[in-house]
């Protein structure tokens, strides 16, 4: 029987299509409230006040309704009692206020992600929707029957193998109506505490935990509306590969962000060295940068001598030694004691007088401006800022080694970098971010002033691919956590940084887990098809032999390809594989990922082949073919993937055989090794 002759297709046809017209309905009455709400003008205060949250509130509801393209219905569930309801993306309702849609974060849906043979939730039925836009292209029904009491298998399985194998957009996408029961238990995990989320490639870790926040705005909206959710990804192409997912689950306050942002005005570039991020990434930076700015508070070398009339008024060394003392004690932070000091500079320089009584205030004023006095200010208490600290610190071995030497011995001095002229012409790293953050909360602005200096706290914090973190940037993510409630996610077996962590434990230790930690590990992968996860299998072994692959959804599917080339035709190989992929695929995606540093070396040979395509960040995953390092292409999935030289990536990167193994699991359809020596025999 074809999908069309399904005993209740024309029924559910007739019902989506209501369901559309009264979303339509619901979104055109919320446009023209807010016509109304925009238009007024003039009223009392109050007035005014009530007038802006109400156009807050239509404003966000037709936020919540405008679902694009996506499917609004893609399940019901029918209820042993007779009762029966239609599951959607956002919830929908009649003129009289019944329910037609409800939303899929509503308890009452629970059971169509949960339900299963032995556990039927008060099931008799549940149906999947197989639709395009508005239109219904199939049904699929699983009936809870006593001769299906064991069914423990996948949920909709026609349903999510379709989703499967349709073509990438270049964007990730939710999985709302997929959603499996193992995936279903960490999504309505409850709030508080840590929730770690271990998952092998394609298991899908990542949209689990966008769906997760997406479930707790919903349950939990006061008091996480007000408190903030927060994504932390690896990278800005990460960050523009998932930023379409929770807009299309109606979730549009959620902050995505990388490391990085958390200083303001920085600009961040790459990575460092293994070497210098060991160093950088380890938490007793947190003493060495204590110590960097003590060394800006500094005694005089000589007595300040100042003619004043006909008096020689002097503040000593001593004195200054006193100062810097007491101003330690009393300042909450550095540039907040700059002002203690100019205090008592000008109140010991009046009371050094000998001949008539001085006015503190009155010397202050006429002094303003000295040289003598701006030179020793400027020795004793400088105004800086966090990046103008730091930049000095690292230009000087000389200050390297007075605060870290005790901690880290000369290996300190591999910190070093020349200095430039202007601080703002600095690129920092990924690792210097922490250690930018910490001088911020030890330097304070420049302004000297105390507002503003709260630091941005969330009620739940998401760090995906937090396996690669290190102590320093874990700590700083720390600080951002109002109460320890997290969803950390990743998979061991992809830490492929400096500070690759072989535990979840070595994670979670520098993490505020004051409400306990509860583990879920996912198994099922669902992006990689059987041939391509029997080769991860083996990669994995080698890279992390105690840890386990996931289990293929899909048995079915290409096996890998092997080009084998010479470094003088690689140019012209590489071409003909993408020509290959483009017509093995037809609409889809290609990345070629290659070891990090060669993406400019991959994308001039495909200009000479005029094969249009973006490089990282400058159009890649916007264009039909990217080239991507593979230190930036985790957490992506794409149709087809092109491997450059296994033996580069294994060599060359911290983790090479983890590295590997990230590169390989990328595709869901696809997956071709280029290799122009031996190397792909690790693969074979």
């Amino acid at each position: 029987m074809s999908d069309a002759e399904h005993e209740d297709f024309a029924a559910e046809s007739d019902y989506i299509r209501r369901a559309y017209e009264r979303l339509d309905k619901s979104r055109e009455a919320a446009q023209s409230i807010t016509g109304n709400v925009e238009s007024g003008v003039g009223g009392t205060h109050q007035a005014r006040y009530e007038r802006d949250v109400l156009a807050d509130k239509v404003r966000s509801r037709l936020e919540d309704l405008d679902i694009g393209d996506q499917s609004l219905i893609f399940g019901r569930i029918d209820q042993t009692a007779g009762d029966y309801f239609h599951i959607g993306r956002v919830a929908v309702f009649d003129e009289l206020r019944n329910p037609i849609v409800v939303d899929w974060r509503a308890p009452i849906a629970e059971s169509f992600y949960r339900a299963t043979g032995r556990q039927k939730m008060g099931l008799d039925r549940r149906r999947h929707y197989i639709t395009r836009y508005r239109e219904l292209l199939g049904i699929e029904d699983e009936h809870f029957t006593e001769g299906q009491a064991e069914r423990t298998g996948l949920k909709g399985e026609r349903t999510l193998i379709a989703a499967l194998e349709s073509g990438r957009t270049g964007r990730l996408g939710d999985i709302v109506g997929t959603i499996q029961g193992e995936q279903d238990e960490i999504i309505r995990a409850p709030l508080t505490g840590a929730v770690i989320v271990q998952g092998g490639p394609g298991t899908g870790k990542t949209v689990v935990a966008l769906h997760r926040a997406a479930y707790l705005l919903y349950t939990h909206h006061f008091p996480l509306a007000g408190q903030g959710v927060l994504v932390i990804g690896p990278n800005r192409l990460f960050l523009t590969y998932i930023e379409q997912v929770l807009p299309s689950l109606g979730e549009s306050g959620v902050e995505l962000t990388v490391l990085g942002d958390f200083v303001p005005g920085a600009r961040v570039r790459g990575n460092d060295p293994a070497h210098i991020a060991r160093v950088k990434g380890d938490l007793r930076m947190l003493k060495v940068m204590r110590r960097a700015v003590r060394q800006r508070q500094r005694p005089l070398r000589r007595d300040l001598v100042i003619t004043y009339g006909v008096q020689r008024l002097r503040f000593s060394v001593a004195d200054s030694e006193a100062v810097i003392d007491r101003t330690r004690r009393r300042a909450r932070f550095h540039n907040h004691g700059r002002k203690f000091v100019v205090e008592e500079l000008y109140e010991q320089l009046a009371a050094s007088g000998r001949r008539y009584d001085i006015d503190a205030q009155e010397l202050r004023d006429n002094l303003h401006g000295s040289d003598a006095i701006r030179e020793a200010l400027e020795w004793m208490w400088p105004v800086i800022s966090a990046e103008q600290l730091l930049h000095d610190f690292y230009g000087f071995r000389s200050l390297q080694r007075a605060a870290g030497e005790k901690f880290f011995g000369v290996a300190v001095e591999n910190l070093y970098r020349p200095r430039t002229d202007d601080v703002n012409d600095v690129f920092w790293t990924a690792h210097d971010v922490p250690l930018l953050d910490e001088m911020n909360r030890l330097v304070g602005p420049t302004s000297g002033s105390t507002k503003d200096l709260g630091l941005r706290t969330y009620g739940h914090i998401v760090i995906d691919e937090a396996q690669d973190l290190s102590p320093m940037q874990l700590n700083m993510v720390a600080r951002r956590s109002l109460g320890g409630s997290m969803t950390i996610v990743g998979d061991i077996a992809q830490a492929t940084s400096a500070w690759a962590h072989e535990s979840w434990e070595s994670v979670t230790e520098h993490l505020p887990t004051p409400k306990g930690i509860t583990r879920h590990e996912l198994t099922v992968g669902y992006r990689l098809p059987g041939p391509l996860m029997e080769m991860a299998t083996k990669v994995l072994a080698k890279a992390m032999p105690n840890l386990k692959a996931p289990i293929a959804v899909r048995s079915e599917g290409d096996p890998p390809r092997f080009v084998e080339t010479d470094p003088d035709n690689f140019g012209e190989a590489l071409a003909r594989t993408v020509a290959e992929e483009r017509e093995a695929i037809g609409a889809g995606n290609i990345a070629i990922i290659c070891a990090t540093g060669a993406a400019e070396d991959v994308s001039f040979f495909l200009n000479q082949a005029g094969i249009d395509h973006g490089v990282a960040y400058a159009g890649a995953l916007e264009k039909e073919v990217s080239v991507i390092e593979v230190s930036m292409v985790k957490g992506l999935e794409l149709d087809a993937a092109i491997v450059i030289e296994p033996d580069s990536i294994v060599e060359f990167e911290p983790q090479g055989m983890r590295s590997l193994y990230v590169a390989i699991t990328r595709a869901t359809r696809r997956l071709t090794i280029i290799d122009t020596g031996n190397s792909a025999t690790v693969l074979k």
